[in-house]
């Protein structure tokens, strides 16, 4: 018998908007684009946006300190 991965179904942790501007409002209009989910290490995030109405993924990884 072998062990096998489970894998949870990892939901997003985040959300993602773009802010609407329009002449005469004094605040924008947030609308929805996409999500995030944070990385299991907590060092970054995987993004799925909407723009434009195609899919765009984009992975955000923390800075690390370059060697001196």
């Amino acid at each position: 018998m072998t062990t096998e991965n489970k894998t949870e179904k990892k939901y997003p942790t985040h959300t993602a908007y773009f802010l609407k501007y329009q002449d005469g409002q004094e605040t924008p209009e947030w609308i929805k684009t996409g999500a995030a989910w944070t990385h299991c290490d907590n060092e970054g995030l995987n993004l799925s946006l909407k723009i434009c109405g195609q899919p765009v993924s984009l992975v955000i990884g923390k800075n690390k300190p370059k060697p001196e």
